[in-house]
């Protein structure tokens, strides 16, 4: 038996002013968030954009074609009901932020990753105010309670539609600082991309490209680069 998708219904999405932000409305009626919740957006240009994908359904609702959408109901139904738990997961990062476990060998490597990762540690102790203790190899070194508490305080300040991409950019990277970097404009999001995949790329050029890997290398970098732009859309004030 074939899954029943819903249909489009509706002739026009409008964006409409409304307490505490904006919603879409579809030939009149407000959307809401799978699990029943208005959807209400931090900005005009986040509604815009989910407008536009409502907008863009032609037949069977496919929510894989609706990114931003798909965000602001994570952040909706997901993050506000459990903001704090979220936002120490992402937090807890920090203790084992992947820019600070380095390779014990080749030289080579170990040179590239100080070439590419100690400037990021070094932005990071200039704009956070943290300086993050690097390792060499896998065993987990704590780092200093006092710097984890501030970049924890960081992140759980964040709103919920700012934490719903700053979740992703963090998991999705592996690195707290990376995450920040993003966040804060320090370098564009596919440079950070490319930093946080300084190992694997190091690993293609010894062994040669895989064609599953490269494929879900390359739908992880979609996902980091939607984050990106999902966050910069919570912040718009056009």
């Amino acid at each position: 038996m074939s899954e029943w998708k819903a249909k489009r219904f509706w002739t026009e999405a409008n964006v409409v002013p409304i307490e505490g932000g904006f919603t879409v409305q579809l030939d009149g009626r407000a959307v809401k968030t799978p699990a029943k919740t208005p959807l209400i957006v931090p900005t005009r240009a986040m509604a815009v954009a989910i407008a536009a994908e409502w907008d863009a359904q032609e037949g069977a609702i496919d929510p894989r074609t609706m990114p931003v959408t798909r965000s602001a109901n994570a952040a909706i139904d997901k993050v506000a009901v459990q903001h704090a738990e979220v936002a120490q997961m992402i937090a807890d990062y920090g203790d084992s932020d992947m820019l600070c476990y380095r390779a014990p060998g080749p030289v080579e490597l170990i040179q590239r990753q100080a070439q590419m990762w100690d400037p990021l540690l070094d932005w990071a102790e200039a704009e956070l105010g943290v300086r993050l203790s690097t390792a060499s190899g896998v065993v987990h070194v704590p780092q200093d309670p006092a710097v984890l508490a501030q970049l924890s305080s960081r992140v759980h300040a964040m709103d919920n539609f700012t934490l719903a991409a700053f979740h992703d950019l963090v998991s999705l990277s592996g690195s707290l600082i990376l995450g920040f970097a993003a966040q804060m404009d320090h370098l564009s999001a596919d440079e950070i991309w490319r930093l946080s995949r300084l190992d694997e790329d190091w690993q293609i050029e010894q062994w040669g490209a895989d064609d599953e890997a490269e494929a879900l290398a390359e739908t992880k970098r979609s996902a980091f680069l939607h984050a990106k732009s999902f966050h910069d859309l919570s912040r718009r004030t056009d």
